[in-house]
């Protein structure tokens, strides 16, 4: 059993892993911090050093060969679901984190369910009651904008393909509800219909070009 102070400065080990060189450091940190903050610990700063690391990772393969599960993506949105549904984190903070992750461009297709984790991810976020109706849909509006406004080129870009494939996979869960854990009955979205709503406008918005 570990006691308390250990397992603080455990998790600040994992903060500071996210910017290490190697990737295995980078994209297990997260698990880490998950089971801590899952026990009962939090520190700001590991968000701080969560919300630095996760749009600006380049190194998104699941599985290698060489170095086995890597999975930056689907670890780092088991985080954000932990962090973005923990009462001292703000939950459109990691909505917009979120949209980040999903615009920062990359050449990597997600091949290992990230795209499922995600938008699990953000549907947990989204069973938050403490969020306006503006909360809950707002975040969609940058990756609207970034995704909607340009001719898409053909190929079309890796990291495109990845947004409508995680929002597609949330638009299912907004319908269907999200089961906090495999044994649980599904629970609603908070503002469901609107968050379906906005969804489909954002995907139609860019689906259109």
């Amino acid at each position: 059993m570990i006691d308390e102070p250990r397992r603080l400065a455990l998790g600040d080990e994992m903060a500071a892993r996210f910017a290490a060189p190697e990737i295995q450091a980078r994209t297990f940190a997260p698990l880490v911090l998950d089971m801590l903050v899952t026990k009962g610990d939090f520190k700001a700063d590991w968000v701080d050093a969560f919300e630095r690391w996760y749009p600006s990772e380049t190194d998104l393969r699941g599985y290698d060969e060489e170095l086995g599960w890597l999975h930056a993506v689907a670890h780092g949105a088991d985080l954000l679901n932990r962090f973005g549904c923990h009462p001292e984190v703000d939950p459109v903070r990691m909505l917009d984190l979120a949209a980040a992750r999903l615009t920062a461009p990359t050449g990597h297709i997600w091949n290992q369910l990230e795209d499922d984790r995600l938008a699990r991810a953000l549907a947990r976020v989204l069973t938050r009651s403490d969020m306006s109706e503006y909360d809950a849909t707002a975040w969609l509006e940058p990756i609207a904008a970034n995704f909607g406004s340009a001719h898409i080129p053909t190929p079309v870009p890796a990291h495109l393909t990845n947004c409508l494939r995680t929002l597609r996979m949330l638009h299912l869960f907004a319908d269907r509800g999200v089961r906090p854990n495999p044994e649980s009955e599904p629970v609603a979205l908070h503002h469901r219909e609107a968050v379906k709503a906005a969804l489909a406008e954002t995907l139609d918005r860019i689906i259109k070009r």
